[in-house]
């Protein structure tokens, strides 16, 4: 006796449950030997008996909405501002600040990015600064310091003068 495999995850759970509504296990005996939870064992029957195989499908967990997020005609109406005035986000949150609407910058700014209003600024290369050698005597550091105490009321200064190139 050859047994096939499964097509479809729907398959898979009805084949699991199928012993269930034949009355020939319990669901706590199955939960014994299924590599599923007992919970997903209910889950499943639900759903059977609710839809038929259609209600074994696979379902995505997505979040259909979210409450948070900002209004359709706030969003459309930043838009507008941008495009007319070209300001960015924290002067269009100035602006309807003005107008009573309270909304953080930051959110403006991604609204602004999402509709493909933001300018694309091309990086600039930084070029090493290349060390240019000098040979003995052509480079010369100097330092003058005075000393701080007068010495028979008379001002000395001290001059330090460093060849770059030997040191």
């Amino acid at each position: 006796m050859s047994k096939t495999m499964p097509k479809s995850t729907s398959e898979e759970k009805y084949r699991w449950i199928k012993p269930i509504l034949n009355q020939e296990t319990t669901i706590k005996t199955m939960a014994l030997v299924c590599p599923f939870s007992e919970r997903s064992l209910k889950y499943w029957l639900a759903h059977y008996r609710q839809h038929g195989l259609a209600g074994l499908e696979n379902k995505s967990t997505r979040p259909k909405s979210n409450p948070s997020d900002t209004p359709i005609r706030i969003k459309e109406h930043i838009i507008e501002l941008r495009r007319q005035t070209k300001l960015c986000a924290k002067k269009l949150h100035w602006r309807l600040e003005k107008e009573g609407i309270k909304i953080n910058t930051r959110t403006i700014g991604k609204i602004i990015k999402q509709e493909g209003l933001v300018r694309k600024y091309r990086a600039r290369k930084v070029k090493p600064l290349k060390k240019k050698s000098f040979a003995p005597g052509e480079l010369i550091e100097i330092d003058i310091k005075y000393v701080p105490k007068r010495i028979k009321n008379r001002r000395y200064y001290q001059f330090t003068a460093i060849d770059s190139a030997s040191r």
